[in-house]
C-alpha cells in the first residue's frame, strides 16, 4: 500500500484528537483500525500511519490481539501531565517576561477583565466558550513566544493529556471563570510589572489550583 500523503496523515491525527477531547473515543476504550477509520472519517492508510505518532505522544498504545487501547486517565498521569507543565511554563513565562512586548502585555489585560467583567454578571455557554480559548490561548501564546517548536509540540500534546483529565475538572466550568480569570490577571500583572519571581509564583498557583481540581479524582 503507498504512503497516505502528509496532508492526511496530519489531517488523521488532527480528527482523532478532536475526537478524544469531544468524548467521541473515550480515554481507556479499545478501537481497530477501523473503527478509527469510520470514527474519523480518515482512509485506512492514513489511520495506519498515525499509529506510530499517537503510540510516540502517549496517546495509544498497542494491545496484541486486542487493538489499540486509547489513554488512560489515573493519578500518576494527573502528577506527570502537571509536572511537565509547571517546567515548561516557568520557562516561557520568565522569559515572556523579560522579552514580552508592552502592547501584548495590555492586550491580555484589557482582554481579561472585558471577559471578567461579562462573567460577573452572569456565565451563559457563549461566553464561557469564549473564556475557555481565552484560556488555552494564553498559555499557548507565552509558550510560543519562546520560538522553540520542540517546546511548543510538547506542550500541545500535554495539553491534550490535561484536558481529558474531566472530574471537577481542568476545563472552564461556569462557576469558575471568574477566579480562573483572576488567577490569569495575577500573572499578566505580574508580566507587566516585569517580576520574574512574581509571575512564576502566579503561573505556578494556577498550575496547582488546576491541579487540585484534577486530584479530586
Amino acid at each position: 500500500m503507498a504512503n497516505a500523503e502528509p496532508h492526511l496523515r496530519d489531517h488523521a491525527y488532527t480528527s482523532f484528537t478532536r475526537k478524544l477531547l469531544d468524548r467521541d473515543i473515550e480515554p481507556g476504550q479499545i478501537v481497530s483500525q477501523r473503527e478509527l477509520v469510520a470514527l474519523t472519517g480518515m482512509p485506512l492508510g492514513a489511520i495506519r500511519e498515525m499509529i506510530p505518532r499517537l503510540e510516540a505522544d502517549g496517546l495509544i498504545e498497542t494491545v496484541p490481539k486486542r487493538g489499540l487501547k486509547v489513554l488512560s486517565i489515573d493519578l500518576n498521569l494527573i502528577r506527570n501531565a502537571f509536572q511537565l507543565r509547571r517546567i515548561i511554563e516557568r520557562e516561557a513565562f520568565e522569559r515572556f517576561c523579560e522579552e514580552g512586548s508592552d502592547d501584548e502585555i495590555e492586550k491580555m489585560v484589557e482582554d481579561h477583565r472585558s471577559i471578567r467583567e461579562e462573567a460577573l454578571k452572569g456565565v451563559d455557554a457563549e461566553l464561557l466558550a469564549r473564556a475557555q480559548h481565552m484560556d488555552w490561548a494564553f498559555h499557548d501564546h507565552v509558550i510560543d513566544a519562546l520560538g522553540n517548536e520542540l517546546i511548543s509540540n510538547v506542550h500541545r500534546v500535554n495539553a491534550i493529556k490535561i484536558r481529558l483529565i474531566r472530574n471537577a475538572d481542568t476545563r472552564m466550568l461556569p462557576e469558575l471563570v471568574v477566579s480562573v480569570l483572576d488567577e490569569h490577571l495575577a500573572v499578566i500583572y505580574a508580566l507587566q510589572a516585569r517580576n520574574r519571581a512574581r509571575t512564576v509564583s502566579a503561573i505556578h498557583a494556577h498550575i496547582d489550583s488546576a491541579k487540585r481540581r484534577a486530584l479530586s479524582l
